[in-house]
């Protein structure tokens, strides 16, 4: 399956046998028909929806902001993400914590349709598609992999939604994504070539994986206005050396909010002879609601952030702070204070309110 859409899956489904007990709770479901209308996913493939969908299962980790930010985060009733590793996500919107939670996106069909699922969103490639398809579960693949599929997906999945909000939401967000992805390239596009710093992006240290060519990660390096590093690389979380970035010798190291820890002194010091680790240009992602870098709706907050830290004097006038606390309210209806917003930027979790000291781990109901 995709890079970044589900962990590794840990049981298949096959079409050839159904369980009893399976049969049974395909009958319940489907003895309680609803009104249907025909929605597109982003295969193409037709699916019939309830108009009004009650009871979602969000199976991709990034899909959930998209429904969370569409106003249907109550009607998430399965979800593959945890308080624990999307702290801000459960902040903002804390009816997931009574959200069931599974372990990644390979769920069993019979266990959907106890929970009452009506719908189920799943990524790219779900291995898990086609049985919950077989039992009478809709299904819409929503995975996205650059801004114009971002596009698709939102609007796809205010479709499922059905609600005069979703649909003002998405055309709000679109506008906005749109009018930051223009005045960025405005400013960008002005560069030299030679002004365009050459980066690499690094989804993970150990081990060690970098963001290639054809993903929303190499996008949003151009819209900022820069080139990316990894020659010769396709697609997301693929497998390096760290020879082979230093072979690369990039001007700027930005590390995923996953990343882990990065020490210089590590593989036998090769880090410290790369340009971006002398010059001290290694930058730490945002990661909020979702990690701001991969696939979620946060995009517009990522290329201002970047265009932001690569091109200072270009953007000199933009005001992260600012920026991410209007987007928390327009779009998550959260009222984000400064410093809450500064952590944010800093990919960090939450504050613990009882106390104001510790970071939120979460342990809520699932």
């Amino acid at each position: 399956m995709r890079d970044d859409q589900g962990m590794r899956q840990t049981r298949r489904w096959g079409m050839g046998v159904i369980g009893a007990s399976l049969l049974v709770a395909f009958s319940a479901h489907a003895a309680q028909p609803q009104a249907t209308r025909p929605v597109a996913d982003m295969t193409g493939q037709i699916q019939q929806v309830p108009r009004q969908p009650r009871r979602i299962a969000d199976l991709w980790f990034a899909h959930n902001e998209l429904t969370i930010m569409l106003g249907a985060a109550d009607r998430i009733a399965v979800t593959v993400d945890r308080p624990a590793t999307r702290p801000w996500m459960f902040r903002v919107a804390p009816a997931l914590y009574h959200a069931i939670g599974v372990n990644g996106p390979a769920v069993n069909a019979e266990s959907l349709l106890q929970a009452g699922v009506d719908v189920a969103f799943v990524p790219n490639g779900s291995a898990t598609a086609a049985a919950l398809r077989a039992v009478g579960i809709p299904v819409l693949v929503a995975g996205f992999s650059d801004v114009a599929t971002l596009r698709r997906s939102l609007d796809m999945t205010a479709q499922v939604i059905g609600t005069a909000q979703a649909r003002d939401v998405a055309q709000s967000y679109e506008a906005m994504l749109d009018r930051v992805v223009r005045d960025t390239r405005a400013r960008t596009d002005t560069l030299p070539p030679g002004g365009r710093p050459r980066v690499v992006h690094i989804q993970s240290l150990h081990p060690l994986r970098v963001d290639g060519r054809n993903t929303i990660i190499d996008e949003w390096l151009s819209i900022a206005g820069a080139r990316n590093a990894a020659d010769g690389v396709d697609g997301n979380m693929k497998p390096v050396s760290v020879e082979q970035i230093a072979a690369w010798n990039p001007d700027v190291l930005i590390l995923g909010p996953d990343s882990g820890s990065f020490d210089p002194a590590a593989d036998g010091g090769v880090w410290r002879n790369i340009a971006a680790v002398k010059a001290g240009r290694i930058l730490h992602n945002p990661s909020g609601v979702f990690p701001w870098d991969r696939y979620g709706s946060e995009f517009p907050l990522q290329v201002a952030w970047a265009a932001q830290m690569l091109h200072p004097d270009l953007f000199a006038g933009t005001n992260m702070v600012e920026q991410t606390r209007a987007f928390y309210r327009e779009f998550f209806h959260y009222d984000l204070d400064a410093a809450q917003a500064g952590r944010i930027l800093a990919g960090l979790p939450p504050l613990d309110d009882a106390t104001g000291t510790g970071p939120v781990t979460g342990t809520g109901a699932h």
